[in-house]
Order: C-alpha cells, then sequence, then structure tokens
C-alpha cells in the first residue's frame, strides 16, 4: 500500500467512511480539508450497476457545467476546407487536416480534447491507437466528431466534461475547482447526477446509481446519499 502524504492523512481523519453525506455537506467538506498550494480539482465519482462488457449496458456522453471546470482547455480539431477558418474563428487552439494528424502520429499531444468534421474520420482513424488509451479520441456520441464546430468548440470552452463507465463500471467526473464557491459546486454536481439518470441504459436492472463519491485532487473520498435527486431509478 503507498505511503500517503502526512497532510492526507490528517484530512482523512476528519472524515467518516462509513457516513454518507447530503451533496451541498459533503462538497462543502471537500473544500474545508483542502490545505494544498495549489487550486484543486474537484472530481465526482459514481459506481453504477451496469454490467460494461455487454454494448448496451455503456455509459457514456457529455454534459456542460453551469459554471465550467475551472480549468482552460485547448482544443484542436481536424477539418478541412472552410471548416478550418470556422474553427479558428470559433477559439480552436490548433486546426488542421492530414498534417495535423501526422504531427498527433509524431507524438505531438499538446492539447486537451479533439474534434473532427466526420469527413475526416478515415484520417482521424489512424490514430485510435494513440488517442484512444488517453479518452481523446473523437466521438459521435461526445459530440466531438460533428460540422458544427463551432457549437462543439464553444461548448468545450465553456465547460463540457465527457463522460464514460470504466471497465468496472464506475464513472469519473471533475465539476470544479476547490475555489468554486459552494453554489458553484452543487450546481455543477446536479447537471452531472441528472446527465448520468438521463444516460441510464435501458438494459440496467435493479439499482442503477449503486454510490457517488467526491473528492479533491489531494484529498480523501467523501460518501454522498446516492438517493438525492435519483429517487426514481430503483
Amino acid at each position: 500500500m503507498p505511503k500517503r502524504a502526512r497532510r492526507y492523512n490528517e484530512a482523512r481523519k476528519q472524515v467518516d467512511r462509513e457516513i454518507k453525506h447530503e451533496p451541498e455537506e459533503a462538497l462543502g467538506k471537500v473544500r474545508e480539508l483542502s490545505n494544498c498550494s495549489f487550486d484543486e480539482t474537484v472530481e465526482l465519482a459514481f459506481r453504477l450497476g451496469v454490467n460494461p462488457k455487454h454494448a448496451d449496458q455503456q455509459v457514456r456522453g457529455s454534459v456542460v457545467l453551469p459554471h465550467g471546470t475551472g480549468k482552460t482547455v485547448r482544443v484542436v480539431v481536424f477539418a478541412k476546407g472552410e471548416k478550418i477558418n470556422e474553427a479558428e474563428e470559433a477559439g480552436a487552439d490548433q486546426v488542421g487536416s492530414d498534417e495535423l494528424v501526422a504531427k498527433v502520429q509524431e507524438g505531438w499531444l499538446d492539447f486537451d480534447v479533439a474534434v473532427a468534421t466526420p469527413d475526416m474520420m478515415s484520417s482521424v482513424g489512424k490514430l485510435g491507437k494513440i488517442l484512444g488509451p488517453r479518452g481523446m479520441m473523437p466521438n459521435p456520441k461526445s459530440g466531438t466528431v460533428t460540422f458544427d464546430i463551432a457549437r462543439a468548440i464553444n461548448d468545450i470552452k465553456a465547460g463540457k466534461v465527457e463522460y464514460r463507465t470504466d471497465k468496472a463500471g464506475n464513472v469519473h467526473v471533475p465539476i470544479g475547482k476547490v475555489s468554486f464557491s459552494q453554489d458553484q459546486l452543487s450546481e455543477n454536481f446536479n447537471a452531472v447526477l441528472d446527465a448520468l439518470v438521463k444516460a441510464r441504459p435501458t438494459a440496467a436492472k435493479g439499482q442503477y446509481i449503486r454510490s457517488i463519491t467526491v473528492c479533491s485532487t489531494m484529498g480523501p473520498g467523501i460518501k454522498i446519499n446516492q438517493g438525492v435527486g435519483v429517487k426514481s431509478q430503483a
């Protein structure tokens, strides 16, 4: 077991892992326990009652957080023709077609999100082994494969986050920074929760959201009452 830092251990002593808190209380405690020299990210972890081995039980999508993530997101766009100008005018950090694909193949990964027009996917598909494991591969389900480039870029810059189940059926989503106000974190939390509830696969049986935990980058996890706002899940 890895050795924890002293500040983590001190914060951990103030958290009872057996208690499930109301969302506002849990988010307030995350902010209260943050004692790092940098602005920590606040992240939610959901354990879902799905089996991601089955295609019809995978949960994937995106949601625009009302107050953003607090992070400056670098966006690259794979496009050609007039869509290049549209992407540049919308604020893309890097735009290109086959030459940009080649640049990424050579190891350039100085960006956070990749967007592509559908007519570029035959070329962008070559980057699957590079971008896929990093969760950066453009995908229609997350709105990153589209001809509406301006809207995609604006949503991402405004605080759009993607979510998807991992192999164990868990979903991790950032909802802001510890410097955010209580109301900002609460509204971002509700936006993510609502999106996940709406994304419930029809094939999922029984309790859908089994646990919710919130933590900061360097802080301990705090359990949230998963019944809040999801009473119709069972």
